[in-house]
């Protein structure tokens, strides 16, 4: 399966309908980070309460990003213990990071524009949401060389020849 999604078909086809069903991983890598809502259930919550549950359920999470996000998103995730204090939770940052990517379970694999924002993945209203794209796809090969990278990213082993050291708040190798 090779399939585009566009705006607002981000939101329904990967954040609505794949990622809730993961059971190993969901693999997070994005450039900007916000205090996105989703719909679970009957009303929209934080999309960090998605994750704190199935982090819960005994799912791994990775989040990547390049910025520390806004107080919003920091106020909510502090109301989830599942993400301060479980090991199934990896947050890294890193500023070079541009690539928003989504990777669940190993074999579905989302690229594309989109940061994980509200405007990005299209939980927004259709009218306040930005224009974005992406390909949604199954292909082991594609998969495993995408979690081969990200692991890379996690792992630091960029950090040793990165030239923008300087700006990292947080670098991910000791040195």
């Amino acid at each position: 399966m090779h399939k585009l999604l566009l705006n607002g078909d981000i939101y329904i086809e990967l954040i609505q309908a794949r990622v809730p069903l993961a059971e190993k991983f969901v693999w997070i890598v994005t450039a900007d980070i916000k205090n996105m809502h989703v719909e679970m259930g009957r009303s929209f919550v934080p999309f960090l309460e998605m994750l704190a549950d199935l982090v819960g359920k005994g799912v791994a999470v990775r989040l990547i990003h390049a910025k520390e996000p806004g107080p919003r998103f920091r106020e909510d995730f502090d109301r989830f213990d599942e993400l301060i204090d479980s090991d199934l939770f990896e947050r890294i940052l890193c500023p070079r990071v541009h690539t928003k990517a989504v990777i669940i379970d190993n074999v579905i694999a989302f690229v594309g524009s989109p940061n994980l924002t509200g405007a990005g993945m299209g939980s927004k209203h259709e009218d306040k949401r930005n224009f974005e794209a992406g390909f949604l796809f199954d292909d082991a090969g594609h998969i495993n060389e995408l979690v081969a990278w990200v692991d890379q990213l996690y792992l630091g082993e960029y950090c040793s020849t990165c030239q923008r050291r300087d700006y990292c708040p947080d670098p991910i190798d000791e040195r």
